[in-house]
C-alpha cells in the first residue's frame, strides 16, 4: 500500500511503502505517477540507491538525459553531481528556477538523491506554477497567453550559482537560448501553468529587458508567494522527483561551512505549448 503525506497545501507528497530499488509493478508505478502528476513534487525516504538502482528507477518515468553544462558521472553521464563543498559559498542552482528552460525541449522532470547532507539547513524551496498562473486577473492572463518569454543560460545571477561546477567539469561551456510560451499547458493534465523563471527567463520576445523588466518581476514575486510553495528538508536516502512543467525550486544556501553532495537525473521533456 501506497501512503501519500502532504507537506504543505500547495504541492508536495511524501510517499511512503515504496522500495525504490527494485523495478516498480506497474500497478505501483501508476500509483506513484498519479499521485506524481497531482502533487507536483513527491519525495521518498530512506532509499540508498546504488547509481545503477538510481537510474533504473528513472528509466521507469521517462528517458533520462545528459545535462547540457556538467559533466556526468564515470560510467553514468547522465547522473551529475550537485555539491557544494565546506570551503564554498555558493550554491549550485541557488535561485528560484525551472531546469534548463533554455533547451529547445525543457525537461519534463528531475531528481535528486542525497548523498551528504549537512547538520542543518540545505532545505530546497517548491513552488506550484498552476497557483500561480490561476492567481492573476484575467486581463493579465489574457495578455500573458499572447506572450513567449526568452530563456538564456547565461542570465547573470544563475550562472553565478553554476560557475565552479562548470568550469571544474571538463565540460565544454555553450550559451544557451530558447522561447516557451509564458503561459504553459501541462501535456498531461491540461491545466496552464506561468512558465517563466527568474533564473533564465530574460525577456518577452519581441520586447526588449527595458520593457520586459517591470512585468517580469511582478511575476516572479508571484510565483514565489509563500502559499504556493512547499519546503523538504534532506536526509541521506532521500529523492525528490519534481515536474518541471509546473513545478520552480530554490536550494536554500543556509549551510556554509559543510557539505552537501547530491545526484541529479534529468528526463527528457517536449517543446512546451
Amino acid at each position: 500500500m501506497i501512503e501519500a503525506r502532504r507537506i504543505s497545501g500547495a504541492l508536495g507528497a511524501e510517499l511512503r511503502g515504496v522500495d525504490l530499488s527494485r523495478p516498480l509493478a506497474k500497478t505501483a508505478f501508476d500509483e506513484v505517477k498519479r499521485l506524481w502528476l497531482e502533487h507536483l513534487v513527491i519525495f521518498f525516504r530512506n532509499q540508498p540507491l546504488n547509481e545503477k538502482q538510481y537510474m533504473a528507477f528513472a528509466e521507469q518515468f521517462g528517458e533520462p538525459v545528459e545535462y547540457p553544462l556538467v559533466k556526468g558521472l564515470e560510467g553514468f553521464p547522465k547522473i551529475i553531481e550537485v555539491k557544494k563543498l565546506e570551503h564554498e559559498r555558493v550554491a549550485f542552482g541557488g535561485i528560484w528556477h525551472t531546469d534548463t528552460a533554455y533547451l529547445q525541449r525543457p525537461p519534463m522532470a528531475s531528481m535528486l538523491l542525497a548523498r551528504e547532507v549537512p547538520p542543518y539547513g540545505g532545505d530546497t524551496l517548491f513552488a506550484n506554477m498552476y497557483l500561480a498562473y490561476e492567481s492573476l486577473s484575467e486581463g493579465l492572463k489574457k495578455l500573458l497567453l499572447t506572450l513567449k518569454a526568452v530563456n538564456s543560460s547565461t542570465k547573470a545571477d544563475a550562472s553565478k550559482t553554476r560557475e565552479d561546477v562548470v568550469k571544474s567539469s571538463g565540460k565544454e561551456a555553450k550559451d544557451y537560448l530558447a522561447e516557451h510560451p509564458v503561459v504553459r499547458t501541462h501535456p498531461e493534465t491540461g491545466r496552464k501553468a506561468l512558465y517563466v523563471n527568474s533564473g533564465h527567463t530574460v525577456r518577452f520576445a519581441g520586447w526588449t529587458e527595458e520593457e520586459s523588466a517591470s512585468l517580469l518581476k511582478f511575476l516572479f514575486e508571484i510565483q514565489t508567494r509563500p502559499e504556493f510553495t512547499c519546503r523538504f528538508a534532506w536526509q541521506p536516502g532521500s529523492i525528490a522527483l519534481w515536474d518541471n512543467r509546473c513545478a520552480q525550486h530554490n536550494p536554500v544556501n543556509d549551510y556554509h561551512g559543510h557539505r552537501r553532495m547530491m545526484h541529479r537525473i534529468t528526463l527528457a521533456g517536449d517543446v512546451a505549448a
